[in-house]
């Protein structure tokens, strides 16, 4: 399983445009073919940077829905709000005890 991190950090007046796109889109990602989970996290000290984790089956899943229209409408319209560029990360999980 893949797990893509992604960091950005918003302008304070547009956090409540990203919440509004994320929430309009958030069950089309979770469903797109291979995420298997979608997390929204928010920083407890900094309230305007936030996490998302994406869960996939493979980077080639992954790799499908960063080339699909979904990604390109959904980052078309975050990337424009944020306050600093955003950090990625792709990492496999080793390990997970629930």
């Amino acid at each position: 399983m893949l797990i893509r991190i992604v960091k950005m950090t918003f302008k304070t007046s547009e956090i409540d445009t990203f919440l509004e796109n994320f929430n309009a889109n958030k069950e089309k990602i979770r469903n797109f073919k291979g995420c298997n989970r979608l997390e929204l996290l928010s920083d407890k000290n900094n309230p305007t940077i936030f996490f998302t984790y994406s869960y996939w089956e493979t980077e080639t899943h992954l790799e499908t829905y960063r080339n699909s229209e979904l990604f390109k409408t959904v980052w078309s319209k975050t990337k424009i709000l944020f306050n600093n560029k955003p950090e990625a990360w792709s990492v496999d999980s080793i390990e997970c005890l629930t």
